[in-house]
């Protein structure tokens, strides 16, 4: 008898050969072959007789083999090309480059398959063809046994594994479901299938792979069967399930607690450069409100590049700090840690607080004197990448963590972080807006504010696709911005020329665009440079002292010039999605229109051109978020590998947010309950204990 933990070589028709083959995909359990689901479900219950076929239609057919052979062809290779018969007439199937498949004797004379595909009429034949079925032999030494899993029924069609076919796919998992008890044990308790409608999982089991006859196929297509429904939500809930308990913990405990009064109200409008948005005030407040409860915050805050998000979380580290606790950013690089720095330098300048910069690369006395000034409390707030979590950084009292670019971290990293305080508390800010069901996904054990709303006086930047035989038009556009007295970042993706990849360098660029513009202030930043000279670059060209700033993604975030109006993004087609429209937000900063300058080859493949084109028509970063996640998969966009989250096996984020918000919300009821609890951890740990240890280790 199998289980769903049991090794797949012990199902039959599988044994090590084949074993190591689905390994290779994944696949190393029975649970792990039934929960790789149906990518496609074909209605083989009704065969279309042959003299019935209705051109540009899709049929099933049921025929015998009448002859084949063989035609070579200059432009479509070899085609192979059998003449089927059912006994009411003749038609024909063509394989294009398919020469091969004639290598075995599925294609005999005699030889009963099932066909299934588009029909076309063929005038030159006079009768009707199946352009490039799918097809499958009938077993002949088990016709009846066959017949049940591949004629007569709604087939499951399944992604090959290994070069496992669909057909023996589906045997494999016949023999898995066949092998197991007839009652398994439930992950999902009875009172929440009762609630929601929910089979149980060996009827989910049995019917997402092989569905009865009163199964509807568009629902089974759509995925919104009860069995698709039910193992996208156990899927979820238990992932859910996670973030409650760590929610959960997080609120068991008292947490460094802050109050507001005149004084700290003063402080924090004395540092405001701009009056906030009602936006901002809005997420400030939940904010606040965090901050005065008795356990830590743990809050998300997202919004669109320019939105704000950077004063309001110097907001709350004034809030922090005047309460006598001291506070902490930490950055994914160091070069985003030193614009980190240098913002707060400016912005907190009126307070007069003591800032210091903790990174890998600086000396040793450097890092000494900021390390000692951080245990005794003279140092207020630290800046600064993973070095911060490293042992021999030591707070004196640390009350607030800010953690920007989460996604680029692991999860373990940032609750690392919590543990140099007393359960401080925790802000998450993101530059990259995340739609939201897939934040609920990544971040679910965080409270969610989102700035949606840009600062006023922002002009519309307008964003144009260009070609590489456009240049000197370009340039010309940029010099005329120039003359207006504006300024110009150019960005490239490489610092240096390599070898192995045809880019124009930021290095070669600035030498050549010096020429080009020949008389104007032309600089060069990049994140090889030191500390102090990027910062004395970045100060020039935020006083007007440089007209045209050549980069690399230096600038992706944190430079703020209302002046610059215009952006050259150099092969563009190489940086992703939200790459792009970060770096396009450091233009439109003030009320001047601007223009960013998507600049590519000729020719360039698919996603790219998708890319490209989301970009020219819409400036909303959580629209572009959405377009990203289609092209690319969740993993890619909100860096869920990096968090420690499984990738989903059934569950699409983008597809299935009402199953998300429904798991989450019986989740975290269900986190206080004692009824099936121990059995409801089991199964959490069982599902996730392979996929995402680093998930379970958060929660102890």
């Amino acid at each position: 008898m199998l289980t769903p933990d049991s090794e797949i070589q012990y199902v039959k028709g599988v044994g090590p050969r084949r074993a190591a083959l689905l390994a290779s995909r994944g696949v190393r359990t029975v649970e792990d072959l039934l929960l790789r689901i149906p990518r496609a479900y074909q209605d083989r219950s009704r065969f279309t007789p042959l003299n019935a076929l209705i051109a540009g239609s899709e049929a099933a057919a049921r025929v015998k083999v009448y002859r084949s052979r063989t035609i070579s062809t200059r432009t479509r290779g070899r085609i192979l090309e059998v003449v089927v018969t059912d006994g009411s007439n003749y038609a024909r199937a063509k394989w294009f480059h398919g020469g091969y498949l004639r290598q075995n004797d599925v294609f005999a004379a005699g030889r009963e398959l099932i066909l299934f595909g588009r029909v076309e009429y063929d005038r030159r034949d006079t009768g009707f063809v199946f352009f490039n079925p799918e097809f499958e032999p009938l077993d002949e030494e088990a016709p009846g046994a066959a017949a049940s899993l591949d004629v007569g029924r709604i087939v499951p069609i399944y992604e090959e594994i290994g070069g496992l076919t669909s057909r023996q796919l589906r045997r494999i998992v016949a023999a898995a479901i066949a092998g197991l008890p007839p009652q398994l044990d439930d992950p999902l308790p009875e009172t929440l299938r009762r609630k929601h409608g929910f089979p149980d999982l060996r009827v989910c089991l049995e019917r997402i792979h092989f569905p009865a006859a009163e199964d509807s196929l568009e629902a089974l297509e759509t995925r919104s069967s009860p069995y698709h429904r039910r193992l996208i939500f156990e899927e979820l809930f238990l992932l859910e399930l996670v973030f409650a308990l760590r929610r959960r913990g997080g609120r068991s405990v008292t947490g460094a607690r802050f109050e507001t009064n005149d004084h700290i109200r003063e402080q924090v409008r004395r540092m405001l450069p701009f009056h906030p948005t009602a936006a901002q005030k809005r997420v400030l407040k939940e904010i606040v409100d965090d901050l005065k409860a008795s356990f830590p915050m743990s809050r998300l805050m997202q919004g669109d590049v320019g939105s704000g998000k950077t004063i309001v979380a110097f907001q709350a580290i004034v809030i922090a700090i005047e309460n006598g606790y001291q506070a902490a950013i930490m950055a994914p690089t160091e070069i985003l840690a030193e614009q980190h720095y240098i913002n707060a330098r400016r912005i907190l300048a009126p307070l007069h607080y003591s800032t210091a910069l903790i990174r890998g690369g600086a000396k040793k006395s450097e890092k000494k004197e900021a390390l000692e000034g951080l245990a005794t409390g003279r140092v207020q707030l630290a800046i600064g990448t993973h070095a911060l979590v490293e042992g021999d950084a030591a707070f004196h009292r640390l009350g607030l963590v800010v953690i920007d670019e989460q996604h680029r971290f692991g999860v373990m990293q940032r609750l690392k972080l919590m543990t140099k305080g007393e359960n401080p508390n925790t802000l998450v800010m993101t530059a990259t807006p995340i739609p939201r069901t897939l934040a609920m996904a990544v971040f679910g054990d965080l409270d969610l504010s989102v700035i949606d709303e840009l600062p006023p006086g922002r002009s519309p930047i307008r964003t144009v696709h260009i070609t590489e035989r456009d240049a000197a038009r370009v340039y010309a556009a940029i010099g005329e911005e120039l003359a207006r007295g504006r300024q110009c970042y150019v960005v490239y993706p490489l610092i240096e020329e390599s070898e192995k990849v045809d880019l124009q360098s930021a290095t070669e660029g600035f030498e050549k665009l010096s020429q080009v513009f020949a008389g104007r202030r032309v600089a060069l930043l990049h994140g090889r440079m030191k500390s102090a000279e990027k910062e004395a670059i970045m100060r020039a060209f935020a006083s007007g002292e440089i007209d045209v700033l050549v980069s690399t993604t230096v600038i992706e975030v944190g430079v703020d010039v209302a002046n610059a109006t215009s952006m050259l993004v150099m092969s563009a087609e190489r940086f992703g999605l939200a790459q792009l429209h970060q770096l396009r937000g450091r233009v439109g900063r003030g009320s001047h229109q601007s223009m960013c300058m998507l600049m590519t080859p000729a020719r360039l493949g698919d996603t790219a051109r998708q890319r490209i084109a989301a970009l020219t028509q819409t400036t909303d970063g959580f629209r572009l978020a959405e377009i990203d996640l289609k092209l690319r998969g969740p993993g890619d966009v909100a860096g869920t590998r990096q968090s420690g989250m499984p990738e989903l096996r059934v569950a699409n984020l983008m597809e299935d947010s009402m199953l998300l918000a429904l798991a989450q919300k019986e989740a975290r009821a269900w986190v206080d309950r004692d009824d099936d609890r121990e059995r409801l951890l089991a199964a959490m740990s069982a599902r996730l204990g392979r996929l995402a240890p680093a998930m379970l280790a958060t929660i102890g």
